[in-house]
């Protein structure tokens, strides 16, 4: 990323996908991992952190708080291709 541009920030919570899984689709988008525990891909960064279990009910789904940092256009092109990724049908 270069000085001039300007640095986007976003933050999701993504329930019922498991973080090694989530890591894995950055990962096929171009995220390297680094030793910080960042992912690093072309104009973005992302960072996953394992959250408490949702509950509803008796019910209990894992989630994942995903931020992400970079280039605006970089972060909007991930999240597309990310959420085609997640995205779960019904059975």
């Amino acid at each position: 990323m270069s000085a001039r541009s300007s640095v986007e920030i976003s933050e999701r919570e993504i329930r019922g996908v498991p973080l090694w899984v989530v890591r894995e689709y950055l990962e096929q988008l171009g995220g390297q991992s680094k030793a910080n525990g960042w992912l690093q891909g072309l104009g973005w960064k992302a960072c996953l952190t394992p959250l408490d279990d949702y509950r509803i009910g008796s019910l209990c789904v894992g989630q994942v708080r995903l931020e992400l940092r970079g280039e605006a256009g970089a972060i909007a092109a991930l999240r597309d291709a990310l959420e085609k990724r997640l995205l779960r049908a019904g059975g």
